[in-house]
């Protein structure tokens, strides 16, 4: 998959820490060292969701977790045919996850530096000392001649640690035959190493107050610059009342915060498409309570099904939804309430290139009536989560369950991986979806695979982001 730059990647590791710093001076004095991830490198950390699935597919490939208790972890989604995150610790990429849709599975892929963190008990082999400097020095496979142990549970394809004789890992990589042909062999390749881009991992313990402390500098500084923002806005639109487009998420929360500080209280907009999971509509009266902000409220559930009976369910390539349940909608409202509003949104440009591309004010053609402000523009997943951190916020319970992404529970533009978990975490709703889905499979004739291997979220044509642009 091509690399896809955002902007600069500002992720940075303290070694005394033990944490990740978004600056190159760490709060404690220390220099910090950059982190070299995948771009966009819009790294976030690793909630107990999170690590419960890494160490779940890390001790079914290698009999051992990888992430262990008191250690941080970040995430770090890249680009993948659907899903695929490395797990950044000790500030190296010491592995990566990747679902593979067509076997309906996770893939895990070490890096050397996992070793630090876990001792894989199947899916290795053994090296003989004279082959070990070509391996771990220069990238080398494992030939035959070099092999001097392999455990029995490889096969052909398994992604294997590669040791020295002492146990000290020295590659790893994708086996080219199973354990019992590797016995046979007199040469050839058992393991084509994979190469890697060299980097040190330190590992040490920590939390998240001590990451919190070490980025203090660079959260009021942020902070400091989206107020700045916001008030600039204000006072160059007097006549327009301001307002903060809340969907309950982190991003619109980090705005928030940013623009109680700013100028105090204002009313919270909230696009409620019945399609949005029960802890969402927790989070936003609990926010709205917590920070004694009104909250305006649309319920379009009723136009999306009947929308969904006249043309289908929404996919990737034809996004109907957006419309007919938010931007619509929100046009409504704001000319009933206002007439005419000024909104400030949790658009970030490391979420995609059309957001990159986005003008930081802007008026949406389908809301003309909404003039949209970004506040946390040039801000990272990262900067928003040490921010809410630092505030004690209420976030949303969903991104400690895994999902780094909250909206409506079947968005088509969720990989399938996600909409597995969903699957598996939300039976109830998601059976709501899938009965609907079979019903227009009927109606219009389709395979079973439609709906089997998530056909029903693109119908062929270019990919239609969800904006306000």
């Amino acid at each position: 998959m091509p690399r896809i730059y955002l902007g600069k990647i500002l992720l940075r590791w303290c070694d005394a820490c033990h944490a990740p710093v978004m600056a190159e001076t760490c709060g404690c004095g220390a220099a910090t060292r950059p982190v070299s991830v995948t771009p966009p490198g819009d790294a976030r950390p690793a909630f107990r969701g999170d690590i419960d699935l890494v160490n779940r597919i890390y001790h079914d490939a290698f009999g051992s977790a990888l992430i262990p208790d008191g250690h941080l972890a970040l995430m770090n989604k890249v680009p993948s045919e659907d899903r695929m995150d490395e797990i950044v610790m000790g500030g190296a990429v010491v592995g990566a996850i990747r679902y593979l849709p067509e076997e309906g599975r996770w893939e895990a892929l070490p890096r050397p530096h996992a070793a630090l963190y876990m001792t894989p008990k199947k899916r290795f082999v053994v090296a003989d000392d004279g082959a070990v400097p070509s391996i771990r020095d220069e990238g080398a496979s494992l030939l035959a001649p070099g092999l001097v142990a392999i455990d029995p549970a490889v096969a052909v394809g398994d992604e294997v640690f590669i040791l020295s004789r002492n146990g000290e890992c020295i590659g790893v990589g994708r086996a080219k035959v199973g354990a019992a042909d590797a016995k046979q062999m007199e040469r050839g390749t058992v393991v084509r190493t994979r190469k890697n881009l060299a980097a040190s991992c330190i590992p040490g313990e920590a939390d998240w107050d001590t990451a919190v402390a070490a980025n203090a500098p660079t959260t009021a500084a942020y902070e400091a610059a989206a107020m700045r923002f916001v008030r600039d806005v204000v006072e160059r639109n007097p006549e327009v009342p301001p307002t903060v487009s809340y969907s309950g998420g982190k991003d619109s929360l980090a705005v928030l915060l940013v623009v109680l500080e700013a100028i105090g209280r204002v009313p919270l907009i909230f696009a409620d498409t019945g399609l949005e999971f029960p802890e969402t509509y927790a989070n936003v009266d609990a926010v709205a309570e917590r920070y004694d902000m009104p909250v305006v409220r649309i319920d379009e559930s009723e136009n999306f099904w009947k929308t969904f009976d006249e043309q289908g369910p929404p996919a990737v390539d034809f996004r109907w939804c957006c419309k007919v349940c938010k931007l619509h909608p929100v046009a409504h409202l704001i000319e009933e309430h206002w007439g005419e509003c000024l909104s400030f949104i949790g658009q970030r440009k490391y979420e995609s290139v059309k957001r990159m591309q986005s003008r930081r004010v802007w008026r949406n053609r389908h809301v003309p009536c909404q003039l949209s402000a970004a506040p946390i523009q040039t801000w990272t997943a990262m900067h928003v989560w040490l921010y809410i951190f630092a505030k004690q916020a209420p976030y949303n319970p969903l991104y400690e369950q895994g999902l780094d992404r909250i909206g409506c529970f079947m968005c088509p533009s969720s990989d399938i991986a996600t909409l597995k978990r969903i699957e598996e975490t939300c039976p109830d709703l998601w059976s709501t979806w899938t009965e609907r889905l079979e019903d227009w499979r009927q109606q219009e004739q389709l395979p079973r695979e439609w709906i089997e291997a998530g056909l029903w979220r693109k119908r062929g044509g270019k990919d239609e982001e969800d904006s306000y642009n």
